[in-house]
């Protein structure tokens, strides 16, 4: 008789939301009930920061910032429609444009004047296109090893393309649980990959089927992000490890080349996950360059 693997997440993430002591909110947004948390209040001319994460993720991934941002900040942290504890619909599309749009909906209804967008690897993505689609542009962008970005500046952004990351973001059986957990980081086996292969992998291995949808819907344009980057980029920082085995530190030479002005730190023995291995340096980084680009004066 199979006895059946206990799903300890759910109980995992409701200790978490207390420790970092953030509320946990809903919302609808494009048919998705989406659940995100709200740490700190709006408030005249103080930052409101949205921290995006990445494929096969959830809003819990920005978990050590949330301990270690400014206090005075007003910051949200959504799980993606599609992902987390938001809605997955099998008749959505998913691609970063579409996920763009819902988000961009959804911050029209926010009270900032002082917005600055953030996100790890499809959410890096998602918030490059969302940054040069809202009007007017948020204070700041940035991306922590950013999906949608090419590996060589001579790619052809309109080619077809395609990927065998796959293989490693949407794990079919629990070896492909702990290959995914090492393969985020520095691609070296570790004592968090194996205890987070067992605390998600439950959840992880029952959302094969809409992973694999989301995935698909991001390769139909794989490099929208990179055509939106250019002069009408807002105030970029880039942050990348140089142990990135999804997203490989190459990808940094097209930010070089089309947004020279980024503000830009590759960090090393990092992998792909800078805000959990090494939460305190790339945390920091992000305050000053967000202290730096504060717009107290914008209006929305």
């Amino acid at each position: 008789m199979k006895i059946p693997t206990p799903n300890l997440w759910p109980a995992a993430r409701t200790g978490q939301r207390w420790l970092v002591q953030a509320k946990r909110r809903e919302t609808v947004i494009d048919g998705h009930r989406m659940v995100y948390l709200e740490k700190g209040t709006p408030a005249a001319g103080r930052p409101t920061v949205i921290l995006m994460h990445g494929f096969a993720a959830m809003k819990e991934n920005w978990a050590l910032w949330l301990q270690r941002l400014p206090e005075h900040w007003h910051i949200l942290v959504p799980d993606l429609p599609g992902l987390g504890e938001s809605e997955y619909r099998s008749d959505a599309n998913y691609g970063y444009e579409a996920q763009a749009s819902r988000l961009e909906a959804w911050i029209d209804t926010l009270a900032t004047n002082n917005l600055h967008l953030v996100g790890s690897s499809m959410g890096g993505a998602i918030a490059t296109v969302l940054a040069h689609k809202m009007k007017p542009a948020p204070a700041s962008l940035t991306v922590l090893n950013s999906a949608g970005i090419p590996e060589h500046t001579d790619v052809d952004l309109n080619a077809p393309f395609k990927s065998d990351r796959d293989a490693i973001l949407i794990p079919r059986d629990w070896a492909g649980v702990y290959r995914m957990f090492n393969s985020v980081g520095s691609g070296r086996p570790t004592a968090m990959g194996v205890a987070m292969t067992g605390l998600l992998g439950p959840d992880l291995l029952q959302r094969t089927v809409s992973l694999r949808h989301i995935f698909n819907d991001m390769l139909a344009d794989a490099l929208a992000p990179a055509r939106y980057l250019g002069h009408r980029t807002p105030p970029l920082q880039v942050q990348w490890g140089d142990r990135d085995v999804i997203t490989p530190t190459r990808c940094v030479d097209w930010y070089r080349k089309v947004t020279p002005e980024a503000d830009i730190h590759v960090f090393r023995r990092v992998g792909h996950l800078p805000m959990l291995e090494n939460p305190g340096r790339s945390a920091r980084k992000l305050a000053a360059f967000i202290e730096r680009h504060s717009a107290g004066d914008q209006h929305r």
